[in-house]
């Protein structure tokens, strides 16, 4: 029976499921669930908000049984308070099935094609632009010498629906998220010349690829590394970093730029550990990479975990996820590094920007605003649902971490979030990602020789909603892997 204001330990209501699994999990465990209701099912969730929630003191307790629906009681269970801009304090209160999180978090293969989208509008008329693709994956196969996605084209159909306007819902979730490999799906793509064009495209197994491209650009006063990083995920992102910086301290880079415009965060640790590789053991030895907050009432325990609250060092070894556990770190030496940003940069991302400035070293912030998360959660499961709530505020160093509207480039003209050297540069999906001619990279170099900065630009449209829920016919559900079409703003998955 709900008291108000009268909670219960959550403990005492866990994995008591309306529908019990069996079986086992994506890694092999086996289910915990045992017969329960959709009632209990929420007041385990009253009670590990009350218990967890960063911001409980702001949730107004209501009686669970005046909803029906476990996650329409979830989508309450958070603040309504809004940060100094006048955008939502929490915005990144969610939830998904279990197995799809756990797909994402372990990175494994499934149907798609390994591109991402740009959502700019998810309404009609409808509107996708392909941002970029994967090396190696079915959108990157050529057909007469061009792949079949390329950066900047938009969707017009999709196996013959109309995808602007249509209402064959059914059919553009169909084409958009294979359920399975060995689909193949006719696309009509529009360049920003308003040239079209047909491919056909055959789903495959595909796994996201951390790092998309590393390069070293040569310059009048020393060599420039180039990483476009996309995702902290823990099992692909370890190596594939030791990779990269690996590579650009063979070849004796003088200065970083690191691509961030569309990583949507990712493991704390993994960004600890880029973190140390950028700037190496002279700043970062015995120093705090991030340090948790939780609510007030935690004291000196995390409540989620019940251990002491241990920050966290800047990692200079492996961690046992795709690098050898003790194994040493890879650095560059760096005293700053220039950060391509846009709205997508977010959580880990930003931790990386926080954490260097607690050690000094000078970040660069060219592109766009990022996203403003100074929080975390630990993602939790509960009878087939993970749960994503607000449970620390992380802290660099300096004791820093209030940057809710973001990390701003010191020319932009707007009047909140945390200003940084740098450049407010619009991301131009007509312009290849990383070479000569994209203007966050030219910016970048430019500001590196001269310190100047071109007149500042915005993208007119910017990212609006989580791919699904079209507004005509069926919603369209988003199912498989293409590669985080907008997933990237609501995953940022900072735990331990």
């Amino acid at each position: 029976m709900w008291t108000a204001n009268v909670f219960e330990s959550a403990a005492s209501y866990k994995d008591a499921c309306a529908v019990p699994r069996s079986g086992r999990d994506l890694e092999g465990k086996s289910f915990p669930d045992q017969p329960g209701s959709t009632l209990i099912e929420k007041f385990w969730l009253r009670s590990w908000t009350e218990e967890t929630y960063l911001f409980y003191t702001e949730v107004t307790d209501r009686d669970p049984n005046l909803f029906g629906d476990r996650l329409a009681y979830f989508s309450q269970l958070r603040t309504f308070a809004v940060t100094p801009s006048g955008e939502d304090k929490d915005e990144f209160h969610f939830s998904e099935p279990t197995d799809a999180y756990l797909a994402a978090s372990i990175a494994a293969p499934t149907a798609g094609y390994g591109v991402s989208f740009e959502v700019e509008s998810n309404t009609a008329p409808r509107s996708y632009t392909v941002r970029y693709v994967n090396p190696g994956t079915p959108a990157a196969q050529e057909v007469g010498g061009v792949a079949n996605f390329v950066r900047g084209e938009r969707i017009i159909s999709i196996d013959g629906a109309d995808f602007v306007n249509g209402n064959d819902t059914d059919t553009l979730t169909d084409g958009l998220f294979p359920e399975n490999p060995g689909e193949m799906h006719s696309f009509v793509l529009e360049d920003g010349n308003g040239v079209r064009r047909t491919v056909s495209v055959t789903s495959a197994n595909v796994t996201p690829d951390p790092v998309n491209a590393v390069r070293t650009i040569s310059t009048g006063t020393g060599k420039v590394g180039y990483i476009f990083f996309n995702t902290f995920t823990p099992v692909t992102a370890e190596d594939e970093l030791v990779d990269a910086v690996t590579q650009l301290a063979t070849e004796n880079v003088t200065d970083l730029v690191l691509d961030l415009r569309y990583n949507g965060g990712g493991l704390i640790a993994i960004a600890s550990q880029l973190a140390y590789m950028v700037a190496g053991s002279g700043p970062t030895a015995g120093n705090t990479f991030e340090r948790l907050r939780f609510n007030d009432a935690a004291g000196t325990i995390n409540p989620v975990t019940g251990q002491a609250n241990q920050p966290f060092p800047f990692y200079d070894t492996g961690l046992g996820f795709s690098v050898p556990n003790g194994q040493a770190l890879p650095t560059l030496n760096l005293g700053r590094v220039f950060v391509l940003s846009t709205e997508n940069t977010c959580s880990a991302s930003e931790t990386v920007i926080n954490g260097l400035r607690g050690v000094d070293v000078e970040v660069i912030l060219i592109g766009d605003t990022t996203c403003g998360k100074p929080f975390g959660f630990y993602p939790t499961d509960n009878c087939g649902e993970t749960y994503f709530t607000i449970q620390f505020q992380g802290v660099n160093d300096k004791g820093f971490g209030d940057y809710t509207d973001g990390f701003v480039p010191m020319n932009s003209a707007f009047p909140f979030g945390v200003k940084l050297p740098g450049c407010q540069v619009a991301d131009d999906l007509d312009r290849p990602i990383g070479m000569a001619t994209d203007p966050l990279l030219d910016a970048a170099l430019d500001y590196r020789a001269l310190g100047t900065c071109p007149p500042p630009t915005t993208r007119a449209v910017q990212l609006s909603q989580p791919a699904g829920g079209f507004s005509k016919g069926e919603p369209l559900t988003q199912r498989g892997n293409i590669f985080d079409t907008n997933r990237d703003l609501r995953m940022p998955g900072d735990f331990e």
